[in-house]
């Protein structure tokens, strides 16, 4: 297949705002894909099957080629040379990969080139995201929606999930399972309104820690541990390896919350904790788990067991002293307790969860709710503008978007310069140039990379912005460099909190 196919459907897909439209457009190129079906997914979703391959975007941009005149690229000359250049290590690797940047650029055309760029440097954003690239899979496999996102959730990675559906229908989606070391997609909470509202039922409520989301996979004395986006951090916290391989169980899949903590027991900031993620991260500051699921044990998946089986199989592989505080089957006064109890410790609040649900991963829905004193969002930063008075020289006011859930570029709801310290402007102004698209005298524009939690008291019909919506009294709390725009909250999420919204 023409890379040029490749981007003549994205180009297609991103002009259009109807997700069917976008399906019936991805879904067209996928039957066509043959061999090439994982590779082509995975440029269309914007993640290549090599990752960052070693070129930033400042290498990228820099690079000067005139382009072919006509296509003749295919994707798998693109993939091998994405291969090539992933490779290049040692003295003089710098230049290789130059050089080979420089031949692949040579033989693409404009569109290829822009296509190229964006790709590599982590920032297409042509509106095939997850979402409707799986009901893409579905339709061009002719396959049901629910096996290929179980598939999906299984597997962790669109390109496998697609070679499954395309090559061997539901037969092969159904071969997924949990498999050691394999990590899945975590499960997430919703916002919920007030304590009460989200206690209807039987439920089970605990601590909602201001930690990193984590996953834990132990077979014998492996462990491998992974952040919420999958990406692998065993080498950065040894003493959770130590502890985990020290923990009852023989194998286990857990699920929970790691952070740092001062001397009594209160959580340290969370950019501390994040900083324990890097590749030279500093080893003094040791980190605390706290664990809240358990997905599977001692050669028994738990994924489709109701939570309260699940909860069982937690203290069974743990141990109570590493089980998230909480309380099961709470009356209201013990759930106000607990949720006073984590306010105390200088946690956010808690998760109620339906002790009856299932583990449905990647999922936000209402089996598990989120309840804290003050509603935030995760939303994009779009732009952001130079400061005035004390703030003269710094990159001050934020323009912030909420996700397209149709994989359209986020949708912009507002601006904030409440909430950011001189330490964050001075952040800002160092590091929004990096993600730069293009400014004007007041104003830098930055592509979709950076996630920001906002604190707001609600939010009001607006005809400011393209969303219909605007925030009200927001201001920044930090931000969240475990998230990437595609978990940022959607422009649905906050049409929901619109006053008379059900």
């Amino acid at each position: 297949m023409l890379l040029a196919d490749v981007v003549q459907t994205s180009a297609a897909v991103s002009a259009t705002r109807s997700r069917l439209a976008k399906v019936e457009a991805l879904a067209e190129l996928l039957r066509r894909a043959g061999d090439q079906i994982g590779t082509v997914v995975g440029y269309l979703a914007g993640t290549p099957r090599q990752g960052r391959i070693g070129a930033g975007w400042r290498t990228l941009v820099d690079l000067r080629h005139a382009p072919a005149e006509s296509p003749s690229l295919t994707v798998e000359e693109v993939d091998h040379a994405f291969d090539e250049i992933a490779a290049t290590s040692g003295k003089g690797s710098a230049q290789r990969r130059s050089d080979l940047l420089g031949a692949l650029f040579g033989a693409a055309t404009v569109a290829e080139q822009r296509f190229l760029l964006h790709l590599l440097a982590g920032e297409l954003r042509q509106g095939a995201l997850e979402g409707v690239m799986l009901d893409a899979i579905a339709a061009a496999a002719g396959v049901g929606k629910e096996a290929v996102r179980r598939a999906f959730m299984l597997s962790g990675r669109l390109p496998d999930t697609a070679e499954a559906a395309l090559t061997g229908g539901e037969a092969a989606l159904n071969e997924f399972g949990l498999t050691l070391g394999r990590p899945i997609r975590p499960m997430l909470a919703s916002p919920g309104e007030s304590l009460a509202e989200a206690l209807e039922g039987a439920v089970v409520i605990e601590y909602k820690l201001d930690g990193a989301r984590i996953q834990v996979h132990k077979d014998g004395d492996e462990v491998h541990v992974y952040t919420r986006t999958l990406r692998e951090i065993t080498r950065s916290v040894p003493e959770l390896v130590d502890l985990v391989q020290r923990l009852p169980a023989r194998q286990a899949v857990l699920d929970g919350e790691t952070l740092a903590l001062n001397d009594d027991g209160r959580p340290r900031p969370f950019q501390e904790t994040m900083s324990r993620f890097g590749a030279t991260s500093e080893r003094e500051l040791l980190l605390h788990p706290y664990f809240f699921d358990c997905v599977h044990l001692d050669g028994a998946d738990l994924i489709d067991a109701p939570l309260r089986e699940r909860n069982e199989a937690l203290h069974k592989a743990v141990g109570d002293a590493l089980v998230i505080p909480g309380a099961i089957e709470p009356t209201v006064e013990q759930a106000e307790e607990v949720l006073n109890a984590a306010l105390e410790k200088g946690h956010e609040g808690v998760v109620v969860k339906d002790l009856d649900s299932t583990y449905q991963a990647g999922r936000r829905g209402k089996a598990w709710r989120k309840v804290k004193p003050v509603h935030t969002l995760d939303l994009v930063v779009l732009a952001a503008e130079w400061g005035h008075g004390r703030r003269t020289g710094y990159l001050s006011n934020l323009h912030l978007g909420a996700r397209d859930p149709d994989g359209g570029p986020p949708i912009m709801v507002g601006k904030t310069f409440k909430g950011l310290t001189d330490e964050l402007l001075a952040w800002q102004t160092e590091e929004f140039p990096k993600y730069e698209d293009r400014r004007t005298d007041w104003t830098v524009y930055l592509r979709p990379h950076l996630v920001v939690e906002i604190a707001l008291d609600g939010v009001q019909v607006s005809s400011r912005y393209p969303g219909g919506v605007a925030l009200r009294f927001a201001r920044v709390v930090r931000y969240r460099p475990d998230k990437e725009p595609p978990e940022a909250d959607t422009i649905d999420t906050l049409r929901a909190m619109l006053p008379g919204s059900s």
